[in-house]
């Protein structure tokens, strides 16, 4: 009988053995396919995540350019509730598709830095990229314009214009107007189709900052215009100032 027991004991460790090996052997098999299970899961996990975000993102800057598309419809005294929610959705559209243009070019132009090209073939490459987003913005603007005039006047599109440039026109035009008296027909003409030429550029860009820029540039070409034509933009700068000034304290002198 004792000789039994322990014959049925070192079978039952034998199984034991052999249970624990097979475990052992199985586990090692499906090991690699259980950390590319996991890894899968986490890239696929990640990806929505950062889907999510990218949504969430949409999400707060349609909300943002649906909020600023209606404040330059607000001025275009549009009395049909049609008309006017055809017109913000065509300033929205217009803020998306330049916004979409924009973050793709520096997602190309990032690429291009990160990677191990020659500088001389970089730089080819970082100007044809800048060609292929003009000639993106322009077809863009010229669509745009398009669709507006269907439906809108002259001085409706001007306004929007406007509005899409923070009305860094008008506001410059008249702080010209005002601090130079004595410009001539032919002055003024040149130095509004100066600002107009620099709306139209300002309209496309994506920030701004870079609207601002855009008038920056225009703003000294008119300068130098200027002081080529014998004006002396310091002098003239601090004499508006003092007349500015002036007007004010005749203003509070009446109150």
């Amino acid at each position: 009988m004792k000789r039994f027991l322990l014959v049925n004991i070192d079978t039952q460790t034998t199984n034991d053995v052999n249970t624990t090996a097979s475990v052992v052997f199985i586990n090692t098999l499906i090991s690699p396919f259980k950390n590319l299970v996991l890894l899968v899961t986490l890239l696929l996990l990640s990806g929505q995540i950062a889907a999510q975000q990218n949504n969430v993102a949409d999400s707060a800057y349609q909300k943002v350019i649906a909020e600023r598309s209606a404040k330059i419809v607000n001025v275009l005294g549009i009395t049909d509730s049609v008309q006017y929610k055809k017109v913000q959705q065509q300033i929205a559209a217009q803020y998306f598709q330049l916004n979409t243009i924009h973050d793709g070019s520096k997602a190309v132009l990032a690429a291009l830095k990160a990677g191990t090209a020659l500088k001389e073939e970089m730089n080819e490459a970082v100007k044809s990229e800048g060609e292929k987003k003009s000639a993106a913005l322009k077809q863009l603007h010229e669509q745009f314009i398009a669709q507006l005039k269907i439906t809108l006047t002259a001085d409706q599109i001007e306004k929007i214009k406007d509005g899409m440039t923070y009305r860094i026109l008008p506001v410059t035009w008249t702080a010209y107007m005002d601090m130079l008296q004595k410009l001539t027909p032919e002055q003024k003409d040149k130095m509004y189709n100066w600002l107009v030429e620099a709306r139209e550029l300002a309209m496309d860009e994506g920030s701004s900052d870079a609207k601002h820029a855009v008038f920056g540039k225009y703003k000294g070409r008119i300068n130098n215009y200027l002081s080529a034509a014998g004006y002396d933009m310091k002098k003239e700068g601090e004499e508006w100032a003092k007349r500015i000034q002036a007007a004010k304290e005749a203003r509070q002198s009446q109150n």
